[in-house]
């Protein structure tokens, strides 16, 4: 495995005091491991977990041609080209059950939806489409069908041996229906990451306590537990840890022995007169970066375990002696969120054995000059509507200060001013983020 230092020297420009977003990104998807452990699971228990394998269709789907709407299925050759077609009507075809009967040339049979295709026929010409004559011919109109129109043809939708869903897929609703569609009880998925977090600082008080002068209630473990909740993880929330040794100590080793990933918020920022990075650096090996970002400027990134420092351990999650992945965020309630989504969220997917599922950002009208300088990337908190044109606008919420949290409940989306980007004037089109099924 390697050592943080060794990641670090594969990620060119690599500088802990200065360090853009994107190398930032890249050097944590170097550092992560995946989860190995595999279990099966009904598929009414699968929403929202990870795919273990590909999963293989055993069976064609649809397995037999048949009818993609009620009406009349026939021979695309008896269709007369330049006139009305009569045909006369052999039967009925019931979805479930075959037509067994024989269709003679000219003739017809009624059939519903999902009915296989009688033999030798290959269009249906909807019911609407037509007019029973008073001998009980069926009259098609001139035009009104094309050869192959409205037939589901077997396999079409999945052939037998083809891969229905791949590794690593989150399953969601539609996954599910398709599982049931080729006859699966259960499905193979990864177990569920473990995720310990806790926040630090002697001001910090717990929702339901006193909240003596200079306190303030400790809103971050709701924020991440929140955003955690959306990723489907295992929860180990930790409380407040005081800025004490004997505590943060304990609080490590115990998140350490527990869980595959530590998030925690303050104690990482150069100067603080806390212990936290202290422990931090006596119990793994970490790093702390200064990441050219705003706001979330600082972060701790590295392994913790719950014996001595930098001791040895296995690069997959769930073998004896692992350590836990540590991210240690800044202390501000926006800062937190950010540097979750910038960094946080794509980690945890892809430790869960996830295909990586970067957030799209949508381009929207800036309805405001927005005061930009290159070398950071910056978010800011927006809310993103429709314009009279149909085009997506965004305006700030106001003032933007890491510690407003507000803001952030206020907006539907994070604006993102790139690292090399510079000031945006009004009308310029920006990248955002809608929070939409995401916070």
């Amino acid at each position: 495995m390697q050592s943080l230092q060794q990641i670090a020297a594969c990620v060119a420009g690599y500088d802990p005091n200065a360090l853009p977003v994107t190398k930032a990104s890249e050097f944590i998807a170097r550092l992560v491991p995946r989860v190995q452990a595999v279990e099966s699971l009904a598929i009414r228990s699968a929403l929202g977990r990870v795919l273990a394998h590909d999963l293989v269709s055993g069976i064609d789907v649809p397995s037999h041609d048949n009818s993609a709407m009620d009406g009349y299925a026939l021979r695309s050759a008896d269709l007369l080209g330049a006139a009305d077609t009569l045909i006369g009507v052999a039967g009925t075809a019931f979805a479930g059950t075959p037509f067994g009967d024989t269709v003679a040339i000219g003739q017809g049979v009624r059939i519903m939806t999902g009915a296989v295709m009688p033999d030798g026929l290959d269009t249906v010409v909807p019911q609407e489409f037509t007019r029973t004559e008073a001998d009980g011919r069926i009259r098609i109109p001139q035009g009104s069908v094309k050869p192959g129109d409205n037939r589901r043809l077997r396999g079409e939708d999945l052939a037998r041996g083809e891969a229905a869903l791949k590794a690593g897929r989150i399953l969601t609703p539609a996954d599910l229906g398709l599982l049931a569609s080729l006859g699966h009880a259960e499905v193979a998925v990864y177990r569920r990451l473990r995720v310990a977090f806790f926040s630090t600082g002697d001001e910090l008080r717990s929702v339901g306590e006193p909240l003596a002068a200079g306190c303030v209630y400790d809103s971050n473990r709701y924020t991440i537990w929140g955003m955690l909740t959306r990723l489907g993880v295992e929860l180990l929330d930790l409380g407040v840890v005081r800025d004490e040794p004997a505590a943060l100590r304990t609080a490590f080793t115990q998140a350490a022995a527990c869980a595959d990933a530590v998030i925690t918020s303050g104690g990482v920022s150069v100067g603080e007169a806390d212990h936290t990075k202290q422990i931090m650096a006596q119990l793994g090996e970490v790093l702390f970066w200064k990441i050219a970002m705003r706001p979330g400027r600082p972060m701790a990134i590295g392994r913790i375990g719950s014996g001595s420092q930098n001791g040895e351990s296995s690069s997959v999650i769930g073998e004896a002696g692992h350590q836990a992945i540590l991210f240690g965020l800044p202390g501000n309630p926006v800062a937190v969120m950010v540097t979750f989504y910038a960094f946080v969220r794509d980690a945890l997917l892809a430790m869960s054995g996830a295909t990586p599922q970067p957030l799209a950002p949508l381009r929207a009208v800036s309805q405001a000059t927005l005061r930009k300088k290159p070398g950071r990337t910056e978010y800011q908190r927006g809310i993103v509507s429709q314009g009279e044109d149909g085009r997506w606008q965004v305006r700030i919420t106001g003032s933007q200060g890491s510690g407003i949290l507000r803001s952030m409940s206020q907006a539907n989306g994070m604006v993102v001013l790139h690292h090399d980007q510079g000031d945006v004037a009004a009308g310029d089109l920006v990248d955002v983020i809608a929070f939409d099924g995401l916070v």
